[in-house]
């Protein structure tokens, strides 16, 4: 899958807003807020469950990184998740 159908899919579950559990919670993490080199995705299988997080990171932005944004798409159909929401911007590293 290239990188912009992946993040047309992605967005595009992002912008039905909450549906329901299971829901996928994207996260973007750099060292400056151009450049996310991390993406935190965490999973909650139900209403007041623990979320369970997997963390993917790259060299240069992730968000930019065909791989990662496929493998995303890949996590949140096996997840069958209903709700996938995209963290707005990118959190600072520290």
């Amino acid at each position: 899958m290239n990188l912009d159908k992946s993040t047309k899919r992605i967005a595009k579950k992002v912008k039905n807003g909450f549906q329901g559990y299971p829901q996928i919670t994207l996260a973007y993490f750099g060292e400056s807020e151009d450049c996310a080199t991390q993406v935190v995705v965490s999973f909650v299988l139900e209403a007041g469950a623990d979320a369970q997080e997997e963390k993917f990171s790259s060299t240069g932005d992730v968000r930019k990184d065909e791989t990662i944004q496929t493998t995303l798409v890949k996590v949140i159909e096996r997840a069958d998740a209903k709700t996938v929401i995209e963290v707005a911007g990118v959190a600072i590293i520290k």
